[in-house]
């Protein structure tokens, strides 16, 4: 892919000596939305942890528009165009919703300028609840708040780490249908992790699967929604069910 907006190539990281992701190999395009799928534990969160900086990186390149990232601190990263909305959402329990977003305000040069405006329009329950502190929400208000914090740095590439655990049914719909706007609203470059098989594969068009620290397939995700057998192979769950 020559126009790659996020590219890793070779990259071997891990945490202190202990290697977790193998000479992995991956490409996103501007605009492109990507589901990684897979076991516990077979480094989905490691990798989106590579590409922030919270890991030791072994060997191998990352690049973002062509910047290389290793050296950067994750802080650096966020500067350069990477939005982060981490598993455990670490929000400021303390801080007002108000006050979660606008620490992570970033406005960047040639990218759209999200404001708490634009974060309220996108969530309407925060704006309802912009005057409550992170400890006062609800799970699902709460990754609510990760995204909008991730979007206040204008970011280019925004990767997610389970957006849907822990949550009801509804709200991860919901949750969804907001994502998808930013897919196709925004055009925003999404890498998503997400345990569950049927919203990843739902989400995007193009999906990896991952196993051992290595990327196994690398595909339409309409292939494996069709072949229920063979996604249950790749994760190693019956049926594909996961």
């Amino acid at each position: 892919m020559a126009d790659s907006l996020l590219e890793l190539e070779a990259v071997s990281a891990g945490y202190g000596e202990t290697v977790v992701l193998e000479n992995l190999c991956l490409r996103l395009g501007p605009g492109e939305s990507v589901s990684l799928i897979g076991r516990n534990g077979v480094g989905k969160s490691t990798l989106l942890e590579t590409v922030m900086g919270h890991t030791a990186l072994h060997g191998g390149a990352i690049r973002l528009r062509g910047l290389d990232l290793a050296g950067l601190a994750p802080y650096e990263r966020v500067r350069a165009g990477l939005g982060y909305v981490p598993q455990e959402r670490e929000i400021f329990p303390s801080l007002t919703v108000r006050e979660n977003l606008e620490v992570a305000a970033r406005p960047r040069a040639g990218a759209r300028r999200w404001t708490l405006a634009a974060v309220f329009e996108l969530f309407p329950q925060l704006a309802e609840r912009q005057a409550h502190r992170g400890n006062q929400l609800s799970g699902g208000e709460q990754q609510m708040l990760s995204i909008g914090r991730a979007l206040m740095g204008n970011p280019g590439v925004l990767l997610m780490d389970e957006p849907s655990e822990g949550l009801a049914p509804r709200i991860v719909e919901d949750l969804m249908m907001a994502l998808k706007r930013l897919r196709d609203g925004e055009g925003l470059t999404i890498l998503l992790v997400e345990q569950n098989s049927r919203v990843a594969l739902d989400f995007s068009p193009r999906a990896l699967v991952m196993s051992r620290g290595r990327i196994v397939y690398d595909g339409p995700s309409e292939d494996l929604l069709r072949d229920r057998a063979r996604l249950g192979a790749l994760i190693g769950v019956a049926g594909g069910e996961a």
